[in-house]
């Protein structure tokens, strides 16, 4: 590292304050006056055209999705990189994305518009006059906000993933800008952080007027970035501060802000301190389970790296979190001894068996999941079904109680597929197990049977609250618009139920898939849109 002189950096000072005299008075700054500096200065980093023109654009209503189409038409490069995110497994469609017109209808205009901010702010360097600021640690910490920031999000819901990631991507653009424009006076900052106790926007306001955070904040608002990004980025470090009426801001500030937090427990010195504040607060805001949290900070290492290879560049993969904090509280238990007295070894061991049961357990996870889960609805399958229904079987008969099957089958469902088409009719079944979900208890399953027809157990449930259950359902469904960014759907659902007592009748699991599917027939032979329970008569 060079050494930082004081005239340098007040020299800096005075181009910063736009004060030419600046040795002879005060260094204090007003906000305005560094904001105007930075926005003038010929470093600044800067969007491509078809990003700034496209972040006008889609803040108009009236904008058709033919003009997105035609303004990424003129970036070549730009399109490519979008149409080749969309056929990804980023997105998993089940068919080729050819033409961006076609991405964006499939995708949404704020997945697209998030997609071009991604690219531009990957591509965007800056100058290399900073001896403290690295630009590939900035980047790979910006990523892993941007992949947590998604990944928390999804625990809340799963709306405008893409959104989120960018405004996790952007949170401390700030730091680049500044690096850009006023290299010495980050060196500065980034200098006495190294010894002091301070945070560092308590430093930056002390030695330039202004933080990181304000800075990232107002030149975001100058290229025309909604507010959903750019609040984000002002109350980063400090989201109480945020006093925003508008619900969903509010909430993209808490995740950047807990997103950070995991950031740094993959990059700092210190990844107790943040692990301990990600996972009490998180716990108050959104009021996660452990086992959602464990399940966003063991995906963490892993979606960094998938997330930059979409994106089309390499980055060195982090250490798992779990071994970051085993090497943490390692090292802690033994600092009052000497090297000497350390084994070394053991430590190392005790990390590595940590690290390979952690990754044996994650695969099996993921077997486990490929084998059990539906591809396209994300429930059960066909063959966890008749794992789970023998299961049942004789848990039941143990208990000697009872148990109910739902079938259930979409209406009209290859009529709507031939009027709308598959994507279509793929959004529909996604959209419609999602309601189902809802709609049943934690311990219930819902599987998909085939199709569009799909199978609900209800374990300890006799057919009268079973056909409570599968009427909630129903008008749950025939009550719901169905709207995919393109068109808005009605959809109704058939319902068939049979119920075994597995101690007292001798139905075996056949029996009552059967029986089930018989009463759902009759739902169908009967005007559709109601509820069947099987009876001997239908036999």
């Amino acid at each position: 590292m060079y050494p930082i002189s004081l005239s340098s950096v007040k020299a800096e000072k005075a181009n910063f304050a736009g004060d030419q005299n600046a040795s002879q008075q005060s260094f204090a700054m007003k906000k305005e006056d560094i904001i105007n500096n930075i926005l003038k200065s010929p470093a600044l980093p800067t969007l491509p055209a078809v990003a700034t023109e496209l972040i006008s654009i889609t803040s108009k209503e009236e904008t058709t999705l033919k003009e997105i189409a035609d303004l990424l038409s003129k970036d070549v490069s730009l399109s490519a990189k979008v149409l080749k995110i969309a056929n990804s497994a980023y997105y998993g469609f089940a068919y080729k994305i050819s033409t961006i017109q076609q991405a964006i209808s499939c995708i949404g205009i704020n997945a697209i518009r998030s997609l071009v901010l991604s690219f531009s702010f990957l591509a965007i360097k800056g100058g290399n006059k900073s001896e403290f600021f690295n630009y590939e640690d900035f980047l790979a910490k910006s990523l892993a906000t941007a992949v947590v920031a998604r990944l928390i999000k999804a625990k809340i819901d799963k709306n405008d993933l893409e959104e989120i990631f960018i405004a996790g991507l952007l949170k401390n653009i700030g730091k680049l800008i500044l690096a850009s424009t006023h290299p010495k006076l980050y060196d500065q900052i980034a200098k006495e952080s190294q010894n002091s106790e301070k945070e560092i926007t308590e430093l930056e306001q002390e030695i330039i007027g202004i933080d990181h955070a304000q800075i990232g904040y107002e030149v975001t608002k100058n290229w025309g970035f909604p507010a959903i990004l750019s609040i984000p980025i002002l109350y980063h470090h400090f989201p109480e501060r945020s006093k925003e009426d508008d619900k969903k801001i509010q909430i993209y500030t808490n995740v950047i802000y807990f997103a950070g937090l995991v950031s740094n427990i993959l990059y700092s010195n210190n990844p107790n301190k943040y692990y301990d504040k990600f996972v009490k607060g998180i716990k108050v805001i959104f009021g996660l389970s452990k086992a959602a949290i464990d399940d966003i900070l063991d995906k963490v290492d892993l979606e960094v790296v998938q997330n930059a290879n979409y994106f089309g560049f390499h980055i060195k993969k982090p250490k798992p979190i779990e071994e970051i904090l085993i090497e943490a509280n390692t090292i802690l238990s033994g600092i009052n001894l000497t090297y000497d007295q350390m084994n070394k070894e053991l430590v190392n061991a005790k990390v590595q068996m940590q690290k390979v049961a952690k990754e044996l357990e994650t695969k099996n996870k993921w077997l486990e999941s490929l084998a059990n889960i539906d591809g396209l609805t994300e429930v059960y399958n066909h063959r966890y079904l008749q794992i789970f229904l023998e299961r049942e079987f004789n848990r039941t008969k143990r208990k000697k109680g009872a148990f109910c099957l739902i079938m259930l089958d979409v209406d009209n469902f290859k009529k709507f597929n031939d009027t709308y088409g598959h994507q279509a009719g793929d959004f529909i079944l996604k959209e419609l197990c999602r309601l189902l979900q809802k709609g049943i208890r934690t311990y219930d399953i819902i599987a998909r049977y085939g199709g569009e027809e799909f199978s609900i157990v209800l374990p300890e449930t006799e057919l009268e609250c079973a056909w409570i259950v599968a009427e909630r359902l129903r008008n749950k469904v025939a009550d719901h618009i169905f709207s995919d960014n393109k068109e808005k759907y009605k959809v109704t659902i058939s319902i068939g139920i049979a119920e075994t007592k597995p101690a007292l009748d001798n139905l075996s699991k056949n029996d009552l898939i059967d029986h089930a599917d018989t009463a759902l027939l009759e739902s169908k032979k009967n005007g559709k849109n109601r509820i069947t329970v099987y009876s001997n008569k239908q036999k």
